[in-house]
């Protein structure tokens, strides 16, 4: 019988990349590695996972499940890839966040990985999804303003005792005025898992409301992502790519952030 893990993605500032992340990992958990994948957008106030995947009008979100108006299957759609999808409103009203997590705990028998997107903010909206959740990834960028803020995320999730399973460090740029990895981890204290290297074809996948795994799934972005996504069910993703071997040739350590995951 199945028992879902929930993980959710947090921050505490927009534009880190958590729907981009939850988008992308559920599409490569159901697709690549044929995993039951519930991906659910927590963002009550500004909701956009499902815009990542081109879904703009569902009859039933995540808010009419919360007023009590349908039961929740009624609000899940299922993608191309297998993947289900839990929306929320776009035009937003006010719901008891704190059912949240007595709703998600009903759908475990039913998947084996649950993602849950986040609000970008501390607020109930963002408290329900930590409370929800078995475990958090906190998604920060290597820059001094959004390292303040992902202290706070990480002082947020210690305090609800929801486990911390690490950081994904998104939009790297490879720059040396941008904070290490090393910078990162000794700050907060939580273990770096992933890189995302910033990558033009996000703006693509945007542009064409599809996550960048399904356009480009041999790019280095994407094979990051699959690293990470085999990570969270215990296994190890093989780049067969050619241009991997030959790298391996003249690199023989593991980096940190793949020394975490494993």
């Amino acid at each position: 019988m199945k028992h879902a893990r929930i993980i959710g993605f947090i921050s505490v500032k927009g534009g880190v990349g958590k729907s981009t992340a939850v988008a992308n990992l559920g599409l490569i958990l159901a697709k690549e590695f044929n995993k039951k994948v519930l991906v659910v957008d927590g963002n009550f106030s500004a909701p956009n996972l499902a815009l990542h995947f081109g879904f703009v009008k569902p009859q039933y979100t995540l808010h009419d499940v919360l007023e009590g108006k349908v039961g929740i299957q009624k609000a899940i759609y299922e993608h191309l890839s297998g993947m289900h999808l839990l929306p929320a409103a776009l035009l937003s009203r006010r719901v008891d966040y704190a059912k949240l997590g007595k709703y998600l705990a009903g759908l475990r028998s039913f998947y084996d990985i649950i993602l849950v997107d986040s609000s970008p903010s501390f607020s109930d909206e963002m408290l329900a999804a930590v409370c929800a959740s078995d475990e958090l990834f906190v998604l920060t960028t290597p820059d001094y303003v959004t390292l303040a803020s992902t202290l706070h995320a990480v002082k947020i999730a210690k305090q609800k005792r929801t486990y911390l399973s690490g950081l994904i460090i998104n939009k790297v740029r490879g720059k040396r005025y941008e904070l290490s990895l090393d910078d990162i981890q000794d700050a907060t204290k939580v273990p770096v898992v992933s890189v995302i290297h910033d990558d033009e074809g996000f703006l693509e996948s945007l542009s064409k409301t599809k996550p960048l795994a399904a356009l480009k799934d041999k790019s280095d972005t994407v094979i990051e992502y699959k690293k990470l996504a085999a990570a969270l069910v215990g296994e190890r993703y093989n780049d067969k790519r050619l241009t991997t071997r030959v790298r391996g040739l003249f690199r023989r350590r593991l980096s940190p952030d793949e020394v975490n995951r494993a």
